[in-house]
């Protein structure tokens, strides 16, 4: 399957899921919910991030007061859900690797929710890329380096795309500048998912 646009390394699939299929990853994403309730991390410094998270899988990952990491239970103490078949589904469509996800990362933004610019990078094994899902309202995804600073490019990432991190791009830096609120009908109450698939584990 080829990318639809790349920019910066960043591979963007526009529209790779149909009206029907992203309403299909909401409902099983709201039965992850309910066993994993979403959580206002804060991070190592004891800032409260804007997204609220949770996440499906063997692991997930966490940020507290004693940093960034992957753990195998929810902050509540329970496992993890299992990653649903129709989000493995699209990892195996858009990869073609048959080698699965650890963890599915599920992040919230609301109205005013955005996400600075950050690396993915604790993960043991940089081989495998990172794939990223938009549900819901609009946001404006930015794309950077391997180090900090230099010079950046946005774009919009609009409900059903999917985005892959890998190769060159895998650890470059990107973030969420602002979401467009009330861009989508698709979930009720507007706002936007993100769900970010990664390997975590060093290459079996």
């Amino acid at each position: 399957m080829q990318p639809t646009l790349t920019i910066r390394d960043f591979e963007l699939y526009k529209g790779h899921l149909s009206p029907d299929a992203q309403c299909a990853v909401v409902d099983d994403i709201r039965e992850v919910l309910r066993a994993a309730p979403l959580v206002q991390p804060v991070t190592p410094s004891g800032k409260p991030m804007s997204v609220r998270m949770s996440a499906a899988g063997r692991l997930g990952w966490i940020t507290d007061r004693k940093g960034y990491r992957y753990a195998p239970l929810h902050p509540n103490g329970s496992p993890w859900p299992a990653i649903p078949q129709s989000i493995a589904k699209i990892w195996k469509e858009v990869t073609g690797l048959s080698r699965m996800p650890d963890c599915c990362l599920i992040n919230w933004y609301g109205e005013d929710a955005k996400m600075g610019m950050h690396q993915d990078a604790d993960e043991g094994d940089f081989s495998w890329p990172v794939l990223s899902i938009s549900l819901g309202d609009e946001a404006l995804f930015r794309m950077g380096n391997t180090e900090r600073g230099g010079k950046t490019e946005s774009v919009w990432l609009t409900s059903g795309d999917v985005l892959v991190m890998g190769g060159e791009a895998r650890l470059k830096y990107h973030g969420v500048d602002r979401v467009k609120h009330g861009s989508s009908t698709l979930l009720k109450n507007g706002g936007r998912i993100n769900l970010t698939l990664r390997v975590v584990d060093l290459a079996e």
